[in-house]
Protein backbone atom coordinates (compact mmCIF):
# COMPACT_ATOMS: atom_id res chain seq x y z
CA UNK A 1 0.00 0.00 0.00
CA UNK A 2 1.32 3.45 -0.98
CA UNK A 3 2.15 6.12 1.77
CA UNK A 4 -0.50 8.95 1.50
CA UNK A 5 0.66 12.13 -0.44
CA UNK A 6 1.90 14.71 2.00
CA UNK A 7 2.91 17.48 -0.61
CA UNK A 8 2.42 18.48 -3.71
CA UNK A 9 5.42 18.28 -6.49
CA UNK A 10 4.90 21.78 -7.10
CA UNK A 11 5.03 22.44 -3.35
CA UNK A 12 8.05 20.12 -3.31
CA UNK A 13 10.11 22.62 -5.72
CA UNK A 14 9.36 25.47 -3.86
CA UNK A 15 10.20 24.40 -0.27
CA UNK A 16 13.44 23.10 -1.80
CA UNK A 17 14.20 26.76 -3.40
CA UNK A 18 13.47 27.89 0.04
CA UNK A 19 16.04 25.77 1.97
CA UNK A 20 18.66 27.19 -0.16
CA UNK A 21 18.43 30.34 2.31
CA UNK A 22 20.87 29.35 4.84
CA UNK A 23 18.46 31.41 7.70
CA UNK A 24 15.53 29.14 6.32
CA UNK A 25 15.11 26.35 9.02
CA UNK A 26 16.50 27.39 12.00
CA UNK A 27 13.68 27.17 14.43
CA UNK A 28 14.68 23.73 15.37
CA UNK A 29 18.30 25.07 17.64
CA UNK A 30 15.46 27.25 19.90
CA UNK A 31 13.92 24.47 20.68
CA UNK A 32 16.56 21.60 21.23
CA UNK A 33 16.87 22.61 25.00
CA UNK A 34 13.19 21.88 25.30
CA UNK A 35 13.83 18.62 23.04
CA UNK A 36 16.53 17.30 25.18
CA UNK A 37 14.73 17.43 28.82
CA UNK A 38 11.83 15.47 27.06
CA UNK A 39 14.42 12.74 25.13
CA UNK A 40 16.24 13.05 29.13
CA UNK A 41 12.70 13.08 30.78
CA UNK A 42 11.34 10.19 29.23
CA UNK A 43 14.25 7.91 28.20
CA UNK A 44 13.79 8.42 24.53
CA UNK A 45 15.97 6.33 22.63
CA UNK A 46 14.67 7.04 19.29
CA UNK A 47 13.67 10.80 17.80
CA UNK A 48 12.26 11.53 14.89
CA UNK A 49 12.41 14.89 13.25
CA UNK A 50 9.61 15.33 11.02
CA UNK A 51 10.37 18.03 8.36
CA UNK A 52 13.94 18.24 9.70
CA UNK A 53 15.05 20.22 6.99
CA UNK A 54 19.06 21.33 6.94
CA UNK A 55 18.93 18.69 10.06
CA UNK A 56 19.81 20.89 12.69
CA UNK A 57 18.16 19.46 15.57
CA UNK A 58 20.47 16.69 14.91
CA UNK A 59 23.51 19.20 14.98
CA UNK A 60 21.89 20.26 18.61
CA UNK A 61 21.04 16.95 19.97
CA UNK A 62 23.87 14.94 19.13
CA UNK A 63 26.53 16.95 18.78
CA UNK A 64 26.18 19.64 21.08
CA UNK A 65 24.43 18.06 23.69
CA UNK A 66 25.72 14.33 23.34
CA UNK A 67 22.66 13.02 23.68
CA UNK A 68 22.52 8.73 22.95
CA UNK A 69 20.07 8.45 20.45
CA UNK A 70 19.03 7.39 17.10
CA UNK A 71 18.65 10.58 15.17
CA UNK A 72 15.88 9.54 12.36
CA UNK A 73 15.07 12.80 9.65
CA UNK A 74 12.32 13.35 7.51
CA UNK A 75 11.31 16.26 5.10
CA UNK A 76 10.22 15.77 1.46
CA UNK A 77 12.44 18.27 0.11
CA UNK A 78 15.31 16.59 1.28
CA UNK A 79 13.95 12.83 -0.21
CA UNK A 80 17.23 10.80 0.76
CA UNK A 81 16.29 11.06 4.53
CA UNK A 82 13.90 8.49 3.96
CA UNK A 83 10.27 7.70 4.65
CA UNK A 84 9.13 8.98 7.99
CA UNK A 85 9.61 6.09 11.04
CA UNK A 86 7.73 5.47 14.12
CA UNK A 87 9.73 6.81 16.99
CA UNK A 88 9.30 7.09 21.19
CA UNK A 89 9.56 10.76 20.42
CA UNK A 90 8.42 13.03 17.39
CA UNK A 91 9.58 16.28 16.62
CA UNK A 92 7.57 18.69 14.44
CA UNK A 93 8.92 21.96 14.76
CA UNK A 94 8.06 25.06 12.72
CA UNK A 95 6.55 22.93 10.00
CA UNK A 96 2.91 22.31 10.26
CA UNK A 97 2.14 26.40 9.39
CA UNK A 98 3.99 25.39 5.88
CA UNK A 99 2.37 22.36 5.04
CA UNK A 100 -0.57 22.76 2.17
CA UNK A 101 -4.19 22.78 3.21
CA UNK A 102 -4.74 19.97 1.20
CA UNK A 103 -2.44 17.98 2.98
CA UNK A 104 -2.91 18.82 6.70
CA UNK A 105 -5.21 15.86 7.58
CA UNK A 106 -2.81 12.96 5.58
CA UNK A 107 0.40 14.44 7.91
CA UNK A 108 -1.03 15.07 10.84
CA UNK A 109 -2.34 11.42 10.10
CA UNK A 110 0.87 10.07 9.43
CA UNK A 111 2.49 11.96 12.97
CA UNK A 112 -0.24 10.10 14.93
CA UNK A 113 1.03 7.44 13.62
CA UNK A 114 4.55 7.47 13.81
CA UNK A 115 4.41 9.08 17.32
CA UNK A 116 5.39 5.70 19.76
CA UNK A 117 5.44 7.74 23.31
CA UNK A 118 5.28 12.03 22.60
CA UNK A 119 5.52 13.97 20.01
CA UNK A 120 6.38 17.36 20.44
CA UNK A 121 5.07 19.95 17.81
CA UNK A 122 5.26 23.96 17.33
CA UNK A 123 3.26 26.33 15.37
CA UNK A 124 3.33 29.55 14.53
CA UNK A 125 -0.26 31.20 14.04
CA UNK A 126 0.57 34.24 12.06
CA UNK A 127 3.00 35.32 8.65
CA UNK A 128 5.91 34.23 8.35
CA UNK A 129 8.63 36.60 7.60
CA UNK A 130 9.69 34.96 4.11
CA UNK A 131 7.96 34.29 1.08
CA UNK A 132 7.94 31.59 -1.69
CA UNK A 133 9.33 31.94 -4.76
CA UNK A 134 5.63 32.22 -6.11
CA UNK A 135 4.90 35.59 -3.88
CA UNK A 136 2.72 33.37 -1.44
CA UNK A 137 3.36 33.58 2.82
CA UNK A 138 5.90 31.01 3.51
CA UNK A 139 3.04 30.13 6.23
CA UNK A 140 0.16 28.97 4.30
CA UNK A 141 -2.10 27.88 7.09
CA UNK A 142 -2.61 30.70 10.00
CA UNK A 143 -5.23 29.86 12.49
CA UNK A 144 -5.27 30.46 15.85
CA UNK A 145 -4.04 27.88 18.33
CA UNK A 146 -7.45 26.85 19.13
CA UNK A 147 -7.80 26.20 15.59
CA UNK A 148 -4.71 23.29 15.48
CA UNK A 149 -5.77 22.36 19.03
CA UNK A 150 -8.95 20.54 17.49
CA UNK A 151 -7.16 18.88 15.04
CA UNK A 152 -4.58 17.62 17.24
CA UNK A 153 -7.03 16.41 19.81
CA UNK A 154 -8.55 14.34 17.32
CA UNK A 155 -5.08 12.46 16.97
CA UNK A 156 -3.76 12.79 20.45
CA UNK A 157 -3.86 13.25 24.21
CA UNK A 158 -2.35 17.05 25.01
CA UNK A 159 0.39 16.45 27.66
CA UNK A 160 1.24 20.19 27.77
CA UNK A 161 0.52 23.45 26.11
CA UNK A 162 2.47 26.80 25.82
CA UNK A 163 1.25 29.79 23.99
CA UNK A 164 3.72 32.12 23.99
CA UNK A 165 2.78 35.34 21.56
CA UNK A 166 2.38 34.66 17.93
CA UNK A 167 2.08 30.35 18.12
CA UNK A 168 2.37 27.56 20.65
CA UNK A 169 4.08 24.34 21.56
CA UNK A 170 2.17 21.23 22.26
CA UNK A 171 3.90 17.94 24.30
CA UNK A 172 1.13 15.20 23.01
CA UNK A 173 0.99 11.55 23.26
CA UNK A 174 -1.10 8.23 21.23
CA UNK A 175 -4.77 8.57 22.09
CA UNK A 176 -5.89 6.06 24.44
CA UNK A 177 -8.07 3.55 22.36
CA UNK A 178 -10.63 0.85 23.86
Amino acid sequence: MDAPRVISDDYRRLQQALHDNPAYGVSSVAFAPLVKALVERTGARTVMDYGAGKRRLRDELVDRFGLPIDYLAYDPAFPEYGPPRPADLVCCIDVLEHIEPDFLDAVLDELAVITVRQGFFTVHTGPAKKALADGRNAHLIQQPSAWWLEKLKDRFSIDHLHEPPGGFYVVVSPRKTG
